[in-house]
């Protein structure tokens, strides 16, 4: 669901994963037509960052 909303509202997305300085910086991005592109691929860069952040917390937990 993630990827659908880093699509069509980038800007959103940092705000699902909790970076909203991020997500603040990609909404001005955003505004401008040709940042439209830029913006939706730092933002599907970002979650992919995201996810592979969890697995390895998820790992690391369960190893101790």
């Amino acid at each position: 669901m993630r990827l659908v909303i880093a699509f069509f509202f980038p800007w959103l997305t940092f705000f699902t994963i909790g970076r909203p300085f991020a997500g603040l910086i990609c909404l001005v991005l955003q505004i401008t037509v040709l940042g439209w592109v830029p913006a939706t691929i730092w933002a599907v860069y970002a979650l992919s960052q995201y996810k592979t952040d969890q697995k390895i917390h998820r790992a690391l937990s369960q190893q101790y």
